[in-house]
């Protein structure tokens, strides 16, 4: 079995399951109970979160956990919009959003919050000049991802932050889920940042929203407070634990990784790049954990069915996507509907080796070789 999908999940590090077995087993008291055993869950809980908040350049205060990045996208951008609707309804994404961004500024626009797509450039990068002609006083919200989880387009986030500071009454998102624990993230400029640590060897079910302090959020999910006012529910504490040592881990090792994935990318990129049908999606702007690529005139699920058959496992887009649509993020970028049916997605890891790598380029050129005898391309 070759696993060839890590922007959709990857595996549980071992010492970070060990870290979540330890703690559920000995703190299971509820962390809001006033009793000793909950004030002992309470205090690994800040303790964890001054350990996660010092690996990012954050506040403790500034820490919401929730079920997921999905839940941390709703809450950021309803609960900014919500909160700050009387200064104006007026919202900015990219085209290159997760659709739990999309999905979330839709159910705004349903309520009559107006929303705009800024576009990407031809490589791949939001155009800065689009971006400041569509922002306007009345402009609340802007949310455009650290990088895509398709293409792995790494956005220029810094300064999309200084344009921003122009507009006092309007507050910048960004979905960095594809780049916590991948590449160093800077947060000076941003409001809002989402990610999960399902996506660097931690656990599924446990997300983080960092809230700068000077800023609000009308919260979604009511029922009292929890480890902050604006997410209800008991903290977890073995996952908060667990993600602190999942994010440390990640941190410590992220040049190391960064460098044996970045191998992995080039030789198959160099490969891939031989066969005259083949076209490359990614760009210069690309971080190497991702690398998305197109056979003119074959469908990706055909790809995909081919490389499973022989153990190799990759995604034709984002996991939340119907199957069977084109890349939305592709055809963003490319403006065709056909790459973007053909688009398959590999995504690598530091525990991706080089042996998986020989088999996957000896398993792709059969394949590609079935579709020139079988009249694909």
């Amino acid at each position: 079995m070759i696993y060839l999908d890590y922007a959709a999940a990857t595996p549980v590090d071992k010492e970070v399951l060990l870290r979540y077995v330890e703690v559920t087993t000995k703190y299971f008291a509820n962390p809001n109970a006033n009793h000793k055993l909950g004030q002992d869950a309470a205090k690994l809980i800040s303790e964890s979160t001054k350990k996660i908040a010092s690996y990012l350049g954050v506040e403790p205060e500034e820490i919401i956990y929730t079920s997921g990045a999905s839940e941390s996208n709703n809450l950021a951008i309803k609960g900014i919009s919500e909160r700050y609707k009387n200064f104006g309804r007026h919202i900015l994404i990219s085209s290159l959003e997760h659709n739990s961004v999309v999905s979330s500024a839709a159910r705004l626009q349903e309520q009559g919050f107006e929303v705009e797509v800024v576009p990407v450039n031809q490589e791949g990068l939001i155009d800065l000049n689009s971006l400041k002609s569509l922002l306007r006083e009345d402009t609340i919200l802007v949310s455009i991802c650290t990088v895509d989880s398709e293409i792995g387009l790494k956005q220029p986030i810094e300064e999309i932050g200084e344009i921003l500071k122009n507009y006092p009454h309007c507050h910048f998102h960004t979905d960095a889920t594809q780049a916590i624990g991948k590449i160093p993230v800077h947060l000076e400029n941003v409001d809002l940042l989402t990610f999960a640590p399902h996506k660097f060897y931690g656990l599924t079910g446990i997300g983080v929203l960092i809230k700068k302090k000077n800023i609000s959020l009308r919260p979604q999910m009511d029922g009292g407070k929890s480890t902050t006012i604006y997410r209800a529910g008991t903290p977890d504490v073995a996952s908060i634990s667990a993600l602190e040592k999942a994010l440390s881990l990640s941190l410590e090792t992220l040049e190391k990784r960064y460098k044996i994935v970045s191998s992995h990318y080039e030789k198959v990129k160099n490969t891939l790049l031989t066969y005259p049908k083949v076209i490359i999606n990614n760009t210069k702007n690309s971080i190497p954990y991702t690398l998305n690529f197109s056979i003119s005139g074959v469908k990706a699920t055909w790809v995909q069915e081919k490389l499973e058959s022989s153990g190799i496992y990759v995604s034709t887009k984002t996991s939340c996507c119907p199957i069977m649509t084109p890349s939305k993020l592709v055809y963003a970028l490319t403006k065709d509907k056909n790459k973007a049916l053909s688009s398959i997605r590999l995504s690598f890891s530091h525990l991706t080796t080089s042996e998986e790598i020989d088999t996957f380029i000896l398993v792709f050129a059969k394949i590609y070789k079935e579709a020139e005898e079988n009249g694909k391309i």
